[in-house]
Order: structure tokens, then sequence, then C-alpha cells
């Protein structure tokens, strides 16, 4: 017997952007390119949707993450007479912040929005600048910081 004998059609998938009984849901595609424009979906389900000032602020938020980030990453929030057990659980949790918020940058620049990867250059490049290079460090200041660089070793 050739073809499908008497079967019917399949029935459309959840991911076709069809779900329950009640009709058709309108989903927004996502990207698997880089793209330009402020229809995007960045982080959370439809946000910031379409509207301009929603991505600004998604962008704003993007950038202050990466600027945070840099700033976690070079701070000394530990004074050095503090005990190490004390100094070992901040530091601990300093890095789960970091790693935490480093990830959500990650995941929001996989929207593949142009602008947004270019905010999370920008905020990590102005984080570094202010942070760890020596243009507005004192020349007597104490090298390090509480948290060791990010490495892939």
């Amino acid at each position: 017997m050739g073809g499908m004998g008497g079967m019917s059609p399949p029935l459309p998938s959840p991911m076709n952007g069809t779900t329950g009984m009640h009709g058709m849901h309108h989903r927004m595609m996502m990207h698997m390119t880089f793209y330009w424009g402020k229809n995007a979906e960045i982080l959370f389900h439809s946000w910031p949707g379409t509207s301009t000032g929603m991505y600004v602020l998604a962008l704003i938020f993007v950038f202050v993450l990466s600027f945070f980030i840099e700033w976690l990453s070079h701070c000394q929030l530990i004074k050095p007479n503090s005990s190490n057990v004390l100094a070992g659980l901040v530091q601990t949790f300093l890095h789960a912040i970091r790693v935490g918020l480093a990830y959500m940058v990650m995941l929001a620049v996989m929207s593949f929005n142009v602008g947004v990867f270019l905010v999370a250059v920008a905020g990590h490049t102005l984080g570094f600048l202010f942070f760890g290079s020596r243009v507005f460090k004192k020349p007597d200041a104490v090298k390090g910081s509480d948290l060791p660089p990010f490495s892939c070793w």
C-alpha cells in the first residue's frame, strides 16, 4: 500500500505557535543570527516587546549589569584583618552573585540583538576602565581584589 492509507494529517505541535484548544497564539520568532531592531525578547517572556521605551530600558539594564560585574570583579570589600572563615564566606557569596549576573548578561546577548550585544560590551569595557585599569587608580593603591579574575582554566 502506498501513502498513508486513511490516516489524518498530524496535529499542530506547540513548537509551531499553536497551543491549547482555543486557537493560535502569536509567538515571537527567536533569531539565530545577529539582527538590528527594537522588537526583541530579552531575558523574560515578552520583554521588552515592541515598545521603544522598554527596549531602551532593557539596554540600560544590560549595561548596568555588565558594568556591575566589572565592579564586583575588582572591588575590595573584605577588610585585611577579617577572619578567614568570614572572608571566605563573603568571597563565596560575591562569587555566586558575579557568576549569576554574568550568566544573565550572557543570556541577554543570546537574544542575538546587536543593541544588546553592544551595550553588554560597552558596560564591561567602561566597568573595566573605571575599576580595573590604571586610569583611575591611585599609584599607592593596594593591588588585587576580593575575587579572582574570570578564567577558563
